[in-house]
């Protein structure tokens, strides 16, 4: 079967506003999926062993028909991503969502959808003042115990990333970020135009940018590349976010290694299971960059830490050895 892809093309005045934002509807999106479909998300599992026993059942379900378990996930979600964003605001944006978008999103789900789930989401598209109210409650309730405790540790993450994606912008411009986003992302500059292509399953479509721009936004829940290509939302490409993988176990880790190699040493290796440059890792720690770089002589010294040039930045990454450390902790 061919390869689908979305493109979005960029004119000169696109690239000079591309930009990145922070989505707390689209990590909505994607805990619910996570909780219904655990199979596809070794990395969250320790998020979901916290809170699935807790997560209140009516929500749970509610969202998942909404939302979906894979694929299309409604627009009301997802379409106003932001650096600074927060979940009050998101909470409050969807209060006053408009009506028809609502029916629409909910139309494209039930053709999604079959049996009971399509007739449900039928009625729903019908009645949407009434469903509006009903995802605010279910999203209030579902966020208080799912993720609100967790908000500001992943929050952490997404600002990570992106200080990392415009640093690299900085050092390898847009082309050479871009084609860091992931495996499904591609730059091209062939076809007269700036091209961000996305691989894609079922969807695929060429978006002119217009002048609007592209919005990227990284996911922490979210484990593939996602779109949004309707107006009136900017254009907009969510990815998965660096650094996910460490951080659900990682306070514990860092607890059993202190003893052996020191509190700041021991997070630094902990925070080294993706790739990242000397500042980064002060960052990601919260430390001088010249004591980072202290550090990281020391774990490269023994065995426990590998370097590797990448254009112009240094990466460091955590060796086999430093992995079974780590997770043996």
């Amino acid at each position: 079967m061919p390869q689908k892809y979305v493109e979005f093309r960029l004119a000169s005045q696109d690239i000079s506003t591309v930009r990145f934002g922070v989505s707390p509807g689209h990590e909505i999106v994607h805990a619910v999926r996570t909780l219904v479909r655990p199979q596809e998300q070794p990395l969250q599992w320790g998020w979901l062993r916290a809170v699935r026993a807790d997560v209140p059942r009516d929500s749970l379900e509610f969202l998942r028909l909404v939302v979906g378990e894979t694929g299309y996930a409604p627009d009301l979600f997802t379409s106003a991503p932001s650096w600074d964003l927060t979940p009050a605001d998101e909470i409050e944006r969807l209060r006053h969502a408009p009506l028809e978008p609502i029916s629409v999103d909910l139309r494209k789900r039930a053709v999604r959808s079959a049996g009971v789930a399509r007739a449900a989401l039928e009625r729903m598209a019908a009645d949407p003042a009434r469903i509006r109210a009903m995802v605010v409650r279910h999203v209030e309730a579902f966020w208080e115990v799912a993720l609100a405790p967790y908000w500001a540790q992943v929050e952490r993450i997404l600002h990570a990333d992106i200080g990392s994606r415009v640093r690299r912008m900085t050092a390898d411009g847009l082309a050479g970020m871009a084609a860091d986003l992931g495996e499904a992302v591609e730059w091209s500059a062939d076809t007269g135009f700036d091209t961000v292509r996305v691989r894609m399953e079922r969807h695929e479509e060429i978006v002119d940018c217009q002048g609007r721009g592209l919005v990227l936004v990284p996911s922490f829940f979210g484990r593939h590349c996602a779109v949004l290509t309707e107006p009136p939302a900017q254009p907009t490409l969510f990815y998965p976010a660096l650094g996910v993988s460490e951080v659900w176990h990682r306070a514990g880790s860092t607890d059993a290694l202190a003893g052996l190699l020191g509190e700041s040493r021991a997070a630094v290796l902990v925070a080294l299971g993706v790739p990242l440059s000397t500042t980064d890792t002060a960052e990601e720690v919260g430390i001088a960059a010249s004591t980072a770089s202290h550090h990281l002589d020391a774990l490269r010294a023994a065995g426990l830490v590998a370097s590797r040039r990448a254009g112009r930045r240094v990466l460091h990454a955590r060796t086999p050895l430093g992995d079974a450390l780590v997770h043996r902790a």
